[in-house]
């Protein structure tokens, strides 16, 4: 069984989160493909307690010549080294409205617990805060491999936020692939996001005028380390053609994003599954 790398997390986390599929050396003119259906429960937006469950699709889609499609993000593998992965990148972050994290795929319902209405600071959450259009990210990935199944992946994207401006690295250390037994397999993965100031200045920061309408204080963060986090993903091979890919992730925000008055929980956790078919 083909190493899945966790892709409903990658579908879910965003673009800031994006990983490239590892190389897969295939026949030319060949193509291998994954499609299916998944259900993802996450914070409504970075720093929220609020939760909502999403259905989103699930795809991976990966040619002889390099190019993939994961989730949200595409790339092209350049590389011919084995020990060595790098290529552009291309992917898409969703945005943000006053509901939180826009939906990616499929219709969302609440988790029940919810608050509602206008809340003074906590609970509050996006109240009077301005949306954040979906945005087309340009960048680059770079991965070396320290052992055959242990990497160091980076990856870099600009052009998110209001502006257009903003910039997140990613690096991370992904034990890419563990066969348990014959069918099954775990992908362990622990990194952080770097980011800059257009891009906190977007999703933690508060305007005067964002201020007067949601009640929060006037916030300006810098740049710097937006969070750390683990995440595991779990591929079940119930055929040769059918997969159960899980994941989970828990993420601790850091720095200016952390101190931001619209963070209510520092640690936010994603867990997702789904069915996927393999063609």
């Amino acid at each position: 069984m083909k190493t899945f790398l966790a892709l409903a997390l990658a579908v879910t986390c965003g673009a800031a989160c994006a990983q490239s599929p590892a190389t897969n050396l295939m026949p030319d003119g060949s193509h291998d493909m994954y499609v299916g259906l998944g259900v993802v429960s996450a914070a409504d937006y970075q720093g929220a307690v609020k939760r909502r469950e999403q259905a989103l699709p699930m795809i991976q889609l990966e040619w002889s010549n390099g190019i993939f499609l994961s989730g949200m993000t595409a790339g092209w593998h350049l590389s011919e080294r084995p020990d060595v992965e790098f290529g552009p990148l291309l992917a898409l972050d969703s945005g943000r409205d006053k509901e939180g994290d826009k939906p990616k795929a499929g219709g969302v319902k609440p988790i029940t617990g919810f608050q509602t209405g206008r809340v003074a600071r906590a609970g509050q959450g996006l109240l009077g805060m301005q949306d954040i259009d979906a945005r087309l990210q340009l960048g680059m990935f770079a991965n070396y491999y320290l052992t055959p199944s242990l990497r160091l992946a980076n990856s870099v994207l600009f052009g998110s936020g209001r502006e257009r401006t903003g910039a997140t690295w990613n690096i991370s250390v992904q034990q890419v692939a563990t066969r348990l037994s014959p069918h099954h397999e775990v992908a362990l993965s622990a990194g952080m996001n770097v980011v800059n100031r257009s891009y906190n200045t977007s999703y933690f920061g508060i305007t005067t005028a964002e201020a007067l309408a949601s009640g929060h204080a006037v916030y300006a963060p810098g740049g710097g380390v937006r969070d750390v986090y683990v995440s595991a993903g779990w591929n079940w091979a119930l055929s040769p053609k059918w997969m159960v890919a899980s994941g989970a992730r828990v993420t601790r925000l850091s720095g200016d994003a952390r101190l931001s008055p619209l963070v209510e929980r520092p640690v936010n956790v994603t867990v997702s599954s789904g069915l996927v078919y393999r063609y």
